[in-house]
């Protein structure tokens, strides 16, 4: 299995802070799955306004952290390289427990589908083994310049 840091992470995706939302990728097999990690700490931006008493990571950004976990395992061949995976639709949307700081979420992205390139990946989080967010991402590979 492929471990990628940051540094790493960082070649593959085009996010960057505040965006970039994948701290670790623990495994990688290429166009067919990844599982990676979130750490979610008090001191992130979204928590000054969602909600600053009672802070709750926003569920949007649950689903895009899960997502780039999906972009990995797409962007990481080669060929690949330098393009960027947007999101097509997202279907099957279930939030089962809310995401705090101090929280760790691990992701596991499973590649359902791929055809030409559009594909679909389920991802499933989980903080504590628990599942906490689940989805279906339908995304394109595109070059920037066409997105």
């Amino acid at each position: 299995m492929t471990v990628l840091d940051i540094n790493e992470i960082k070649k593959i995706l085009p996010h960057r802070y505040p965006m970039l939302l994948v701290d670790r990728i623990l495994e990688l097999e290429p166009l067919k799955r990844a599982v990676g990690i979130k750490n979610i700490t008090a001191n992130e931006m979204q928590f000054l306004g969602h909600f600053p008493n009672e802070p709750i990571m926003p569920g949007v950004l649950l689903i895009e952290a899960m997502a780039q976990v999906g972009g990995v395992a797409m962007l990481y061949p080669e060929e690949n390289r330098g393009k960027i995976a947007v999101f097509g639709k997202i279907d099957n949307v279930r939030f089962r427990r809310q995401v705090v700081p101090g929280d760790q979420v691990v992701t596991t992205a499973e590649v359902v589908k791929i055809r030409g390139n559009m594909g679909v990946i389920h991802c499933e989080g989980k903080v504590d083994g628990s599942v906490a967010c689940e989805c279906d991402c339908t995304f394109a590979i595109m070059d920037p310049k066409e997105a």
